[in-house]
């Protein structure tokens, strides 16, 4: 019997730190917020096994578990569809990170390394570069690396998962307010202070300035256009 292997095979990249079901949650889960799959739409069982080169059995479990993050719904003899992150999800993770993003600067005080420490001056350094020249693209790339520089830094490998997975569920918003021309500068700006207020060993002013960062870009969001382009979203199905 031939075996044909899709394009993306995800029993080749099976590790000790996944199990089969595993991987296909995060592939899955990359899928819909990422925008691969539409709200609303319906995920296949059989058309994803086939995709990622697995059975169905796998794929069923992911199902349960992105349900239980609140990223598909499963309606009995009908199918899953996909719910995504609505307008008030967006909203809550942010106002939610901002607490932890600021206990999470309040620990990078405490534990930063010297190597993390210089990343961190290094990614600064690089953002007011890029800022001047207009690279937009890599502007977003040293924000992105700069959360995850200070998640790293506190220490904490709850707090870090967290925070990584908040992060990646508003990806694709953070991606079109960081693209407008002001909000990226400013944000390295505000990503400066706090590096500043890290390396003085200043663990009030670092979570205070953490915080306020994240409201700072929820606010940004709301200014660039997250209630229209949530609109349709949040309609109630019929």
């Amino acid at each position: 019997m031939r075996i044909i292997v899709s394009k993306y095979d995800v029993k080749q990249e099976v590790t000790d730190k996944f199990s089969l079901r595993g991987r296909v949650f995060h592939k899955l889960r990359e899928d819909i917020l990422s925008g691969k799959y539409q709200e609303h739409e319906e995920l296949k069982e059989v058309a994803i096994g086939e995709e990622m080169g697995v059975s169905r059995t796998p794929v069923r479990e992911a199902f349960r578990q992105l349900e239980l993050e609140g990223l598909i719904q499963i309606i009995p003899n009908k199918g899953a569809y996909v719910t995504g992150i609505t307008q008030k999800d967006v909203k809550d993770i942010y106002m939610i990170r901002s607490l932890l993003e600021g206990l999470c600067a309040r620990w990078a005080t405490e534990h930063i390394t010297k190597e993390q420490m210089e990343e961190m001056e290094e990614n600064v350094y690089l953002s007011k570069f890029h800022a001047q020249k207009g690279h937009l693209e890599q502007l977003a790339e040293l924000d992105n690396r700069f959360h995850d520089i200070l998640y790293e830094a506190c220490d904490s490998k709850m707090l870090e998962h967290q925070l990584k997975d908040f992060h990646q569920y508003v990806l694709r918003v953070r991606k079109k307010t960081l693209s407008s021309a002001n909000r990226g500068p400013k944000s390295n700006e505000e990503h400066e202070k706090i590096m500043e207020a890290i390396k003085a060993g200043n663990a009030d002013l670092a979570e205070q300035l953490a915080h306020q960062h994240m409201i700072n870009a929820y606010e940004n969001m709301v200014k660039n256009g997250l209630n229209e382009a949530y609109a349709q979203q949040d309609k109630p199905q019929e």
